[in-house]
């Protein structure tokens, strides 16, 4: 499973992956990983995501196209 809506999020905000892990206190690389769906994201880590873009957990994880 890909994670489009997390990197949308990231990219529409003009993030780079390096910011989010370090908001996330995660390496670049896991961070990566979890917008690949290469390695399942942690519900705390979906939180902070959540949270950190002001969209829900449904949204993040492409439940629902209503990001609130």
């Amino acid at each position: 499973m890909t994670f489009e809506n997390i990197k949308n999020l990231r990219e529409d905000n003009d993030k780079k992956q390096q910011e989010v892990a370090d908001f996330l206190h995660v390496k670049q690389t896991t961070y990566s990983k979890y917008e690949l769906g290469r390695i399942n994201i942690p519900i705390e880590i979906l939180i902070k995501l959540a949270d950190y873009y002001g969209v829900s957990v449904d949204y993040l994880l492409g439940r629902t196209q209503k990001k609130q």
